[in-house]
Formats: structure tokens, C-alpha cells, sequence
């Protein structure tokens, strides 16, 4: 089973100008951002935007920015993770995402070596530095292709394929969306790519479960909502997983979702369009979709259907109701 490096940067970040080498500002308060010359230096484009590991290899830009403290703003542990010899990488400007009203992203190639990766870098509203995200990383498998992708709702998918054989292919993706209450890029859903392994992860499986609606739902075999606890009260946390038996059409979210009324929890995260709603029962749980959740799913499904809650075995639920008291 292969998953996508998921990696935030959460470090302050300030740029110097394309064409000269004068010492970049020391405030966030979008000086740099809004230098005529380091903007041009990124080509504009409209959304969606595609990326592929053929095109940014491809790529022959050598147009560096100059970042007299850049790496600063790089953990060292990215650094080499990312690359061999991260003492020695080149920026290359390739194209910036603006809209009024909406963050800006300006997407970096970096080089060292032979090695290449894309970084897009965030700006909030107010053109304050917000994050810095991997975009695309090449791997050295001749056996998978990487395309990375921006929406229209500003959402990043990271799809990878694998071929298999000579007449099948599997498919991954990733999607991540910028929370301007973090400042960071988030995942939101996950499509693994090996379906065959027949194994169906939980990623918040070991987290606590005090709450009175904290338990597994099931639907058959795989398909589940499980709900743990939150920071606050009135908070869940919860991971959602559905597929049809022929695997046509699946769907996948992982997130927080907030109480509005002592059986009913809502998620809606900044960043992402998707609205989804959990109305609890005594022993189940109902999804409806609201709105905007086409990246986390099919095109022909959505998040709309009743989980059963999974019964605890008698000397489980009866250490539950003695820790209660």
C-alpha cells in the first residue's frame, strides 16, 4: 500500500526579489509579495491547473530567485528528506494562482542534482505568508506516473498510477486543502492505491472514545463511520469510508465535525467546499451530503446512507458502563 509524503510546513517565510540580490524584507506583511518584479517572474494561470512528473522534469526554466535565507525557512528534516544535497538547491519560478477574495499560491520548482520537486507557497488574503507545501515529487519508479492538480475550489489533488502489468493500472490520490485558521494544508481525503490488498485502514482508530456517540458504523464489510472524541465537548472526530461491491464508485473523508443539536454534527472546514451532516440514533448513524463533496468521492455516489453502530463484546461494554460510573 502506497501512500503520498504528507508534510506541512508550518515556519515563517519571506522572499527577495527575482533579479537582484538585495536582502529580503523581515516582515509578513506581503512587502516582498507585492514587488512588481518578483510577482511577474511567476507566470499567471486560471484554474484548474495541471502539473504532471514528465512536465516538471521536463522543464528547462533557468530563471533562478535569489533567497539569501531561504533555506532558514526550511526544517532541515524536509530538506533532506526531499533531496541528497538540500546545501545546494535552486529556485525556479513557474506560475503564480491569483483571485480577488482568495489566498495566492506561487509555485516554486527546487532543484539539487538531478533531483526536482515543486513547492507551492501560500499568501492569506491579506498577502501574509501562510505555508509551504510539496506539490509534486518525481520518484525514480519508471513504473508510476504523478500529476498534481488545483481546482476551481482550490482544493490539491496528488494522483499517482501505477502500472501493474501491461493491461492494468492502479490509481491513488491524495486531496489537501489550505485551513486559513492553521495555516497549513490539509488532507481530507485519501483513495489508496492498492485495492487489492483487501485491507482497510482506520486512521483514527486507536483515538479515545468517551464520547456517547464515539463507536464504529458499518455497512458491510467496507464501509464505516468511525467517530472519537474531539478537543471540546461539542467537537467529534470522525473517518468515513464507503465503496460499492463492484468498486466503481467510492469515497473517503477524514475530519472534525461540530454539534448543532445534541444528535446532529456538521463538518464544514475552511478550504473545503464539502458540507457534510451526522445525525445520530441510539445505534446507527445517518450521512447526508449537503454540498461541494465531489472530490472526495465518485461522481455517481455520494456521502448519503445509515451505518449501523458495531455492538461491543458483553465484557467490553460492561469495564464501558463500570468506568462510567
Amino acid at each position: 500500500m502506497v501512500r503520498y509524503l504528507h508534510l506541512v510546513l508550518l515556519s515563517l517565510f519571506f522572499i527577495a526579489c527575482s533579479d537582484n540580490d538585495k536582502k529580503p524584507s523581515t516582515g509578513n506583511n506581503g512587502e516582498e509579495l507585492n514587488n512588481a518584479d518578483f510577482t511577474n517572474s511567476f507566470r499567471k494561470v486560471s484554474l484548474p491547473y495541471h502539473l504532471t512528473d514528465t512536465g516538471l522534469l521536463a522543464n528547462k526554466d533557468t530563471m533562478s530567485i535569489q533567497y539569501n535565507t531561504f533555506e532558514t525557512y526550511i526544517p532541515d528534516s524536509l530538506s533532506k528528506l526531499l533531496f541528497k544535497k538540500p546545501e545546494k538547491i535552486k529556485y525556479i519560478p513557474l506560475v503564480r494562482i491569483e483571485e480577488k477574495g482568495k489566498e495566492k499560491y506561487f509555485l516554486v520548482k527546487a532543484v539539487s542534482g538531478n533531483q526536482k520537486a515543486t513547492l507551492i507557497i501560500a499568501f492569506d488574503k491579506k498577502n501574509n505568508y501562510a505555508a509551504t507545501f510539496p506539490f509534486l515529487v518525481p520518484d525514480s519508479d519508471p513504473k508510476t506516473t504523478q500529476t498534481s492538480t488545483i481546482d476551481k475550489a482550490y482544493s490539491i489533488s496528488r494522483n499517482l498510477s501505477r502500472r501493474v502489468s501491461d493491461d492494468e493500472v492502479i490509481d491513488g490520490k491524495d486531496v489537501y486543502a489550505y485551513n486559513p485558521e492553521s495555516k497549513s494544508f490539509i488532507l481530507i481525503m485519501t483513495d489508496l492505491l492498492d485495492d487489492g490488498s483487501g485491507e482497510l485502514l482506520n486512521p483514527i482508530d486507536t483515538f479515545k472514545k468517551t464520547h456517547p456517540f464515539a463507536a464504529d458504523y458499518f455497512r458491510g464489510e467496507k464501509n464505516i463511520v468511525s467517530i472519537r472524541d474531539g478537543r471540546a465537548e461539542n467537537e467529534i472526530l470522525f473517518f468515513i469510508h464507503f465503496e460499492n461491491k463492484d468498486k466503481k464508485c467510492k469515497g473517503e473523508l477524514k475530519g472534525k465535525a461540530v454539534f448543532t443539536s445534541p444528535k446532529s454534527a456538521v463538518y464544514r472546514e475552511g478550504g473545503d467546499p464539502c458540507v457534510l451532516e451526522l445525525h445520530f440514533a441510539s445505534s446507527s448513524v445517518t450521512i447526508k451530503e449537503v454540498e461541494g463533496c465531489g472530490s472526495q468521492r465518485g461522481l455517481d455516489c455520494k456521502f448519503d446512507a445509515t451505518f449501523t453502530k458495531k455492538k461491543l463484546p458483553a465484557t467490553k461494554a460492561a469495564n464501558k458502563k463500570t468506568k462510567k460510573k
